[in-house]
């Protein structure tokens, strides 16, 4: 016959796990997740929950089991690798009307451990007959699909109200965070920029309304009083709004003029961090911001106005004698600027430059050069925005790694 299944509430109330190997290493820790108060009875455990006795967060009884262990006890999980162990730990469970689970006998046992996971407050718990690799494999599918949002979410009663702000990373759809996707799943109202995961407003529900709130370089725009107005008249209607940026929401991408314009129209406001392009494209064009030995800091720069602009408030002397790595955004049109001022200020002509247009996408590609030669060379090669200039010696490092790599690949 099938299990009857139940969710146990734990808070406050006494398990007994006999045994302290990866199988008690695996099934503590949820245990203590739901609150219980775990008693371990075990001559050694693992250094995981060695870990956790010492935090005293597992009572550990060093010793063989005996009988009366299961005294006082809800639950019990018998989880050695002795046989005739659990034997008798199952025969004192069931003579005290405890129920116990057998890690290494599921006919025998009095009842199973699930596959379980959790998604917010939605708890999956998966037997399979008690199949664990069945049960595992079925569990991480359900839960995969409440946060990508495949299951509909839109469905939920406690579904979220007002604003969030989500960072969609820095252009692939597969590098929005877990959340900024389950919350993208729920929304009523997209509000979404030009450099958005773009692919992920094809999954939205026909009846989701899409405003696009792109920013074309010298062309159509949206302006930010527009976006903060359609934002908060859509949350006074009672639907829920999501924001949809590229990158993160608070770098340079205005996130905090819009929670003040919601705060001050009174509309709850959610934020959830993106991947910044800052750090995610040269990664992705295999170059480390920082390396051991090379730079120890890097700075992120907006080239929005050119540094003789009377509107720039960067510090370009300042940038030009820093060792550090050179992170520019929106830099493409401006770079031969940007170099002259580096140059004039201090930065050596050889010094490495590369810039990568539509990082992370399929259409990524690169141009490297020295800082005294990279405007000209983006040029002839043609590079648009959106792309990012990094500037300094871990371009080197990039291309070691590429070269080895090279060589030792087939």
């Amino acid at each position: 016959m099938g299990p009857y299944l139940l969710g146990l509430r734990l808070s406050g109330r006494r398990v007994l796990v006999v045994g302290g190997g990866r199988v008690a290493q695996r099934r503590v820790p949820a245990l203590l997740e739901a609150g219980a108060e775990v008693t371990v009875v075990s001559p050694s455990v693992t250094p995981a929950l060695d870990d956790l006795i010492a935090a005293g967060r597992v009572t550990w009884h060093a010793r063989p089991y005996e009988v009366g262990d299961c005294d006082g006890a809800w639950l019990v999980q018998a989880c050695t690798d002795d046989r005739s162990v659990n034997t008798a730990v199952a025969a004192e469970a069931e003579a005290k009307r405890v129920w116990c689970v057998r890690a290494d006998d599921k006919d025998a046992s009095a009842a199973w451990t699930p596959a379980s996971g959790r998604v917010d407050e939605i708890s999956v718990a998966v037997t399979a007959g008690g199949d664990p690799r069945r049960a595992a494999g079925i569990r991480d599918a359900v839960v995969e699909a409440l946060r990508d949002g495949t299951v509909d979410a839109r469905r939920n009663r406690t579904k979220p109200v007002g604003v969030a702000l989500v960072g969609g990373g820095p252009g692939d759809p597969g590098l929005i965070t877990v959340r900024g996707r389950q919350l993208l799943a729920q929304a009523d109202v997209v509000v979404a920029d030009r450099l958005a995961p773009r692919g992920l407003l094809d999954e939205l529900a026909a009846d989701v309304e899409l405003i696009d709130a792109a920013k074309v370089p010298y062309g159509r725009s949206l302006s930010q009083e527009t976006i903060n107005e359609l934002m908060v008249d859509r949350a006074r209607q009672g639907k829920f709004v999501v924001r949809l940026k590229g990158g993160d929401p608070f770098v340079f991408g205005r996130g905090g003029e819009e929670m003040i314009a919601c705060a001050h129209a009174g509309i709850p406001v959610l934020v959830v961090p993106g991947i910044t392009s800052a750090v995610a494209v040269p990664a992705a064009a295999g170059v480390p911001v920082t390396h051991r030995g090379v730079s120890q800091e890097f700075h992120v720069i907006s080239v929005h106005v050119a540094p003789d602009d009377p509107k720039s408030t960067v510090d370009w002397p300042g940038l030009a004698r820093s060792q550090g790595t050179l992170v520019l955004l929106m830099a493409v049109e401006r770079l031969a600027k940007v170099a002259e001022a580096l140059l004039r200020d201090g930065r050596a002509p050889e010094t490495p430059a590369m810039v990568v247009q539509d990082g992370t996408l399929p259409t990524q590609r690169a141009v490297i050069a020295s800082l005294a030669t990279v405007a000209d060379r983006v040029s002839a090669a043609g590079i648009r925005p959106p792309a990012i200039v990094i500037v300094g010696d871990v371009v080197r490092v990039g291309q070691e790694v590429a070269m080895v790599r090279a060589e030792r690949l087939p």
